[in-house]
């Protein structure tokens, strides 16, 4: 697959981010930390050198821009984060920091001037801190960073607005958007797609039609905790039991919700038993049940049908059960504009395409509150993510940041 970006370089640039980690726990580089601070410094040089204007805005995210030509345009930007999860990989996010990177060389080395300024972002803290917080720096571009948030504390005591000023931000100022209206006139993101079919189908480029709307409820069982030799069959209130037959059903529920036109995953990754051992009869379970999808009438249906089953499963059972919810996110729709701009950049390079939902979150989820948006997505080794093992070819990390190379030629002609 050939296209207009250096293949060769952009590897390098990744294998030279990928070296500032934690030696013992690769690919470590939590935000916040030394590591990511040395991280950045070094990304703030490469900027300089491709000819970008690095600076910080009061959410501490580091951007590098350069002025288009022409007046009153708001800036096309690209971009994600380059912290990591815990002995995460060299990819996630990073790719698409270093696609944009690859992509100001590749406009500054063949002489290109946009029409409208060009902006990569490296948002701050898009994954989960020691503040409980994931997309910091996304929020508080969208001015939905609250001061609940901000007074949010690691174990030690600081505060997240503390972190945020000691990484060179302003929490005083995240008082609304940090972007007027029209500033980014659209964002492009490039990303692993974490999940297998593109590797399966041996497709380079996924457009992004939507990131998913994400909702998790609590839910208790309670029963009782009896002597499990001594208990008949026919006598237990076993609230373990309960969880079980719910779970199955949720699971069921969901794959009758996935369709192609909208993508559904339910998931019961959390389990909680009382008094949890060998020779009692469990007496109290919780489970966190997360579901996700890009329609928000198939959530609501979902999380009805869930209770309904949930209520009738408890009361034979001789159980009761209570919900709670702890978590409602609206999906993100990607911009029809920017998606055509992606297509078209696809079929230039005569690159085989694939339309599909974002199972997972993403900065570009919150930058859509300001600005039109869109997402690509690249294979990853078994859609493996979050671990040492992710893995991107050269070619498919290639093949992303020649469409995002073409996408922003694209929409500056055209917005």
């Amino acid at each position: 697959m050939g296209g207009p970006v250096n293949q060769d370089r952009l590897w390098h640039t990744i294998e030279e981010l990928a070296a500032i980690t934690d030696a013992a726990s690769p690919y470590t580089r939590r935000s916040f930390t030394d590591l990511h601070v040395a991280g950045r410094a070094w990304l703030r040089e490469q900027f300089i050198e491709a000819g970008l204007v690095p600076s910080l805005d009061a959410a501490a995210n580091l951007t590098g821009h350069v002025d288009g030509t022409g007046s009153g345009l708001g800036a096309i930007a690209v971009g994600s984060h380059c912290d990591t999860v815990p002995a995460g990989g060299r990819f996630d996010g990073i790719a698409g920091v270093l696609s944009g990177l690859e992509v100001a060389r590749t406009l500054r080395e063949n002489g290109v001037k946009l029409r409208h300024g060009f902006q990569v972002v490296d948002f701050l803290s898009e994954e989960p801190s020691v503040y409980g917080m994931s997309c910091v720096g996304s929020r508080a571009l969208a001015g939905v960073l609250s001061a609940e948030h901000l007074a949010f504390q690691e174990p030690g005591g600081e505060t997240l607005a503390q972190a945020i000023n000691r990484m060179g931000g302003d929490a005083a100022k995240l008082t609304g958007p940090l972007r007027d209206p029209g500033e980014i006139a659209a964002y492009v993101e490039v990303h692993i797609e974490q999940g297998p079919v593109l590797e399966s189908r041996k497709i380079p480029a996924g457009i992004v039609t939507a990131i998913v709307g994400i909702s998790r409820t609590n839910i208790y069982f309670t029963g009782q905790a009896d002597h499990s030799g001594n208990t008949p069959m026919s006598m237990r209130r076993d609230a373990l039991l309960g969880a079980a037959k719910l779970v199955v059903l949720a699971d069921e529920l969901a794959r009758a919700l996935n369709t192609d036109e909208d993508y559904f995953v339910g998931t019961v990754g959390q389990l909680n038993v009382e008094p949890n051992a060998s020779n009692i009869v469990p007496g109290w379970v919780s489970m966190c049940l997360e579901y996700r999808s890009n329609s928000t009438p198939a959530r609501k249906s979902y999380i009805e049908a869930v209770t309904a089953h949930g209520k009738r499963i408890a009361e034979e059972l001789g159980l009761k059960i209570s919900f709670e919810a702890v978590s409602d996110a609206d999906p993100a729709i990607c911009d029809d504009a920017v998606r055509g701009a992606i297509r078209d950049a696809c079929e230039k390079l005569q690159y085989e395409h694939l339309d599909m939902p974002s199972g997972a979150g993403h900065d570009a989820m919150h930058v859509a509150r300001t600005a039109p948006m869109g997402m690509i997505f690249i294979p990853c080794l078994e859609g493996r993510s979050h671990c040492a093992d992710e893995w991107v070819s050269s070619e498919d990390l290639a093949a992303g940041a020649n469409v995002l190379y073409e996408t922003v030629r694209a929409l500056d002609a055209r917005i």
